[in-house]
């Protein structure tokens, strides 16, 4: 008769996980063996944070949850920034912890904390296990709960006790959930607001980006001609070729891209969702009208309270909204006069030959050698923004970058979990050095799951946004700076490749053999971060008279 953990695993090969990331413990140790004679990979990380984020993008590339598994106490508690992660970007996830038994306490409170109720405000669901035989209706709703929109993750604890106890139960099966289309009177509200308007522009938000999303979003883009712009986590949501692409908002506000938002007259906000940094701030008097389109309600907040909800799947919605609207938009394209400015700006000084280089010669020659579905993940920097402002995307979820959470520490073991999900396109992780130590010794995990992957360590010794920000402030340079390790002898003690960029004119020649080698290789360049203050600051000071908002 199978255990408690049998019909655990068997659950989730029923659900098609084919790995589990993590580090799991004692009370764990009925789940390995499970997994030891089962189709599913048991992924050993060096950190639980790690297992978190790469489970966490596991769910945000492919739309069906990444699964990580930990011991009870200080195990579960490691998934926490991982958890939050997933919950604030909406990524699909089912978070395994080990506990105790619960039927005898031969161990008193030895690691016992209460994992359920710390977890609860940063999970969908958390759910402790009580019975083996539950155990495939609660993992069947847990994958449900986790994919159901907005996505997000779902903890399952799982006492030792519980996992180890017989039962013979069948498995659930899946099936599909169909998310439905808008009504039709708020698809018909919307379609004369946008027929009305003189100045309409398109922004493509997080939820843009979803798996199930991105097809349909280019036809309503090109069927109706309205210019777009996108927020940071929205960016390749549609297809290059398109010509109507404003730019990202990478700023709340005075940056180029704003000056389309602040003509426009209605913004069709397209899967905006409020955890990200606001992309604009609209005003409680005068400014553009908004209509939020997405699957969810709009949350409504200071800076974001839509004129009109269009609540459906997005894909079905928008196909329906372009048939009443496709020929009927005389003004579709007022703002698009705009469009070759705001780019031509940010693309200024982009091959600047300076050395350390500028970010805007990183983020150009970083775009040079990695193809249209090549991936780059970044870690949580300065450089976020100026890869948020300035990296062209053609493709959804081909720069991933989390302005939600924010962490640092992100960005290595995400791009691992790219590289995994695409071992035949390049992926770059790029990672400024305060955020990439927090999480460097995945390196081993990288090698030991032999990934072809590229990290570009930024080097400026120093945790560079915050101290651009006390700058901004007119704070003294305190508390920032640091050492680090020699990045070239670092990757190599883990038998990565390791390179240091000496010359501007080396950088991308260096990143492009080391793609054309395979294997784990670590680039460390320096960077010149003087840009933050001539560009984010004095020069949109001067284009309105005030700094920009960050």
């Amino acid at each position: 008769m199978p255990k408690g953990s049998d019909l655990l695993v068997r659950a989730l090969e029923n659900e098609g996980v084919d790995r589990v990331f993590g580090i799991p413990g004692e009370e764990n140790l009925d789940v390995v063996e499970s997994l030891r004679n089962s189709s599913i990979e048991l992924v050993l990380t060096r950190h639980e944070q790690a297992a978190a984020f790469m489970a966490a993008t596991h769910g945000r590339l492919t739309g069906k949850p990444g699964v990580c598994i930990s011991t009870l106490g200080p195990g579960a508690l490691n998934f926490s920034t991982g958890a939050a992660y997933a919950h604030l970007g909406a990524m699909p996830m089912i978070i395994l912890t080990g506990q105790k038994g619960i039927l005898s306490s031969r161990q008193a409170r030895f690691q016992i904390v209460d994992v359920i109720g710390s977890m609860k405000p940063i999970t969908k669901a958390a759910r402790q296990i009580v019975s083996a035989a539950s155990i495939p209706t609660i993992v069947r709703d847990a994958f449900r709960v986790a994919m159901e929109e907005r996505p997000g993750p779902v903890l399952l604890e799982l006492p030792e006790d519980i996992a180890a106890e017989e039962a013979d139960v069948p498995l659930v099966p899946s099936h599909p959930i169909e998310i439905p289309v808008a009504h039709p009177q708020a698809i018909e509200r919307a379609a004369e607001m946008i027929m009305a308007a003189e100045r309409p522009l398109i922004m493509l938000g997080a939820a843009a980006s979803r798996p199930r999303s991105t097809l349909d979003l280019g036809g309503f883009v090109l069927r109706t001609r309205i210019p777009f712009f996108t927020t940071q986590m929205g960016k390749g949501t549609v297809a290059g070729g398109s010509n109507l692409y404003m730019g990202t908002a990478a700023l709340s506000e005075r940056d180029y891209v704003h000056e389309a938002i602040d003509q426009a007259d209605l913004i069709i906000a397209i899967g905006h969702d409020t955890v990200e940094k606001p992309p604009f701030l609209m005003a409680r008097h005068g400014g553009p009208k908004v209509i939020h389109v997405s699957y969810t309600p709009a949350t409504v907040e200071e800076v974001y309270h839509p004129d009109q909800e269009v609540v459906g799947d997005l894909g079905r919605t928008l196909k329906v909204l372009a048939d009443s609207l496709e020929g009927r938009l005389p003004n579709a394209s007022a703002l698009l006069p705009l469009r070759e400015r705001i780019l031509a700006r940010l693309a200024d000084r982009a091959e600047e030959a300076r050395f350390p280089p500028t970010p805007q010669r990183i983020v150009h020659d970083v775009r040079s050698v990695i193809p249209e579905d090549g991936i780059v993940c970044l870690d949580n920097g300065m450089y976020k923004i100026w890869f948020a402002r300035n990296y062209r995307t053609t493709k959804a979820n081909t720069l991933l970058l989390d302005n939600a959470l924010a962490t640092m520490g992100a960005g290595l073991p995400s791009a691992m979990m790219a590289a995994l999900l695409n071992p035949t396109k390049r992926v770059l992780a790029v990672c400024g050095d305060g955020g990439f130590m927090m999480n460097s010794q995945e390196l081993e995990t990288a090698i030991r799951l032999k990934l072809n992957l590229v990290v570009l360590i930024l080097d400026d010794s120093a945790y560079g946004m915050i101290r651009w920000k006390q700058a901004v402030d007119r704070f003294a340079d305190y508390g920032m700076t640091f050492g680090n390790p020699d990045f070239v002898t670092y990757a190599e003690a883990y038998g990565a490749t390791g390179h240091r960029v000496g010359s501007v004119e080396d950088f991308a020649p260096t990143l492009d053999a080391a793609f054309a080698a395979g294997g784990v290789h670590l680039v460390a360049v320096p960077i010149d971060y003087s840009e933050n203050i001539r560009v984010l600051v004095d020069e949109l000071r001067e284009k309105v008279g005030e700094p920009a908002a960050v």
